[in-house]
């Protein structure tokens, strides 16, 4: 215990890792702790979306579109391969709001935008000449184009922990922070393992990042929260694939709120979100039957075939800690975020609020906070910094030739699914391999076991639920023996903790 750290970054989300990352990258000791897995509540449970928020600007809150539209095209240069520019219709339904005002949203969107080839600015749509129409109802007549992102909201967690890794952090998975003591000039943290081990650390700083978990933090290390947050429930369901096309759709309701309907792991459809006050345990959020009616009530106005229940293959909840504000309807509670720095004695930082898109530029000036409060002076470095580990390649569209070239006896649609999720790291991934016999035992659907080992040495994986459902989403394509089978081979790989096998996920749908 005589060294002493410069940060403890407490919570693995998309907000934490990115804050690790950073501070790693301009040289400081950085030890971050997550008491589950990274990304197992909030960051895994998002629409998916890397998008300025269109919907935001009815409500005024431009600096945050601009904000947010500005890193769409930061991020997407970090992880080409994990985020991927998508065509949004728009349709117009004159009872719900007018062309004008849509037009007039849609151009200020594209004006606080960095627009270019992949995010041309909006066009009009003739539903019945357009093929994108086709999926749509008849007396939809007209939509409007726009662009912004999706991403495998996961998997850029994952790929910025590796980065942080990479760049000197010490990343704890499973590990919780159990007790903060303050000093002057240092923090005394208690942090214990799954197995029981205690680790006992002493910090210059401490990043408070666990989202929903922001006030329960400050209780235990004897401080008062600096704001409000506002639990607000956001749940999804996904169903087998709407339509053949790469689009998404956003669709206005009558209550004032917008459904998305967007491309899901190439066989699916994700349709979300909803807006619903929180109240308990924020990592046993389940969606509710009222929402699933919700959702597929939603899209059914608009759609020509309907989705009911009984078509949902998986759904899934995740609590979003926003700040909280006046606004009666979670839907207007702003998603922009508070840095707060107590430098009473040892510092402790906050982040309190926040969306998935801001993530780099708010753990820049969460740094550089600290950078000040700490007398540092390295620069910020990550909006012209390189690639995530796996984003070296470019898109897919240039990434699986040289794949294709580099593995010529194993099949296109394999080298594709690996891609998509490793990027260039897909030959760390095989290493050695040429052929599908080198890759081990086959569990189904394309998941072989090379790649669950790279998963488990590489990326945390310590329980089945983090390979099926964040790593990947073998879970939608295995039957429950195959699952068996992967929680087998799982638990044949890793010393339990405690003596406990690693269990089975919960029933998806």
């Amino acid at each position: 215990m005589d060294d002493i750290r410069d940060v403890l970054v407490v919570g693995g989300g998309i907000n934490g890792v990115s804050i690790a990352r950073d501070a790693a990258g301009r040289g400081w000791s950085v030890t971050l702790c997550e008491q589950d897995d990274l990304a197992a509540h909030t960051s895994s449970a998002s629409t998916k979306l890397i998008h300025g928020g269109l919907r935001y600007l009815q409500f005024g809150q431009f600096a945050l579109v601009r904000k947010a539209l500005r890193e769409r095209s930061v991020l997407q240069r970090l992880a080409p391969h994990l985020v991927t520019p998508t065509d949004f219709v728009l349709p117009h339904a004159r009872h719900l709001r007018p062309a004008w005002m849509l037009r007039a949203g849609l151009w200020l969107y594209d004006h606080l935008a960095d627009t270019g080839p992949a995010f041309p600015r909006t066009q009009r749509v003739d539903l019945g000449r357009d093929p994108r129409g086709a999926v749509l109802q008849p007396r939809w007549r007209t939509a409007f184009s726009y662009a912004d992102a999706r991403v495998d909201d996961a998997r850029l967690v994952i790929a910025t922990a590796m980065d942080a890794r990479e760049r000197g952090a010490e990343i704890q998975v499973r590990t919780r922070c159990e007790q903060l003591i303050r000093h002057r000039d240092h923090w005394l943290a208690v942090l214990r393992q799954a197995d029981g081990t205690v680790q006992r650390m002493r910090v210059r700083a401490v990043v408070n990042a666990t989202g929903p978990w922001a006030g329960n933090l400050l209780e235990r290390a004897g401080m008062d929260a600096p704001i409000g947050l506002r639990l607000v429930q956001g749940s999804h369901i996904v169903v087998p694939r709407l339509y053949p096309h790469d689009s998404a759709y956003l669709l206005q309701q009558p209550d004032h709120r917008v459904v998305f309907v967007i491309p899901f792991d190439q066989d699916y459809s994700l349709i979300g979100t909803t807006d619903v006050d929180h109240e308990g345990d924020p990592a046993r959020v389940r969606i509710s039957p009222a929402e699933v009616l919700y959702l597929c009530a939603s899209v059914n106005q608009w759609l020509r075939t309907p989705v009911h229940p009984e078509h949902v293959v998986w759904q899934f909840s995740g609590v979003r800690p926003l700040l909280a504000d006046h606004h009666h309807d979670a839907a207007r509670v702003t998603r922009d975020y508070r840095l707060h720095l107590d430098h009473q004695q040892a510092l402790m930082l906050s982040v309190l609020g926040g969306k998935l898109t801001t993530c780099r530029t708010l753990a820049e000036e969460a740094v550089d906070q600290l950078a000040t409060a700490l007398g540092r002076s390295e620069a910020a470095w990550t909006a012209s910094g390189p690639p995530l580990p796996g984003g070296d390649g470019g898109t897919l569209d240039t990434l699986l030739p040289a794949l294709l070239a580099a593995y010529p006896h194993l099949p296109e649609p394999l080298l594709h699914d690996m891609a998509r999720r490793h990027g260039t790291r897909v030959r760390a991934v095989l290493g050695d391999a040429q052929t599908v016999s080198e890759l081990g035992p086959h569990f189904g659907a394309g998941l072989y076991a090379r790649e669950v080992d790279y998963l488990v040495e590489h990326e945390w994986v310590r329980e089945p639920e983090d390979l099926l459902w964040r790593r990947t989403h073998f879970g939608l394509r295995l039957d429950p023996g195959q699952q068996q089978s992967v929680a087998t081979y799982l638990a044949s790989r890793i010393v339990p903790a405690a003596g406990r096998l690693p269990g089975m996920p919960a029933t998806p749908a």
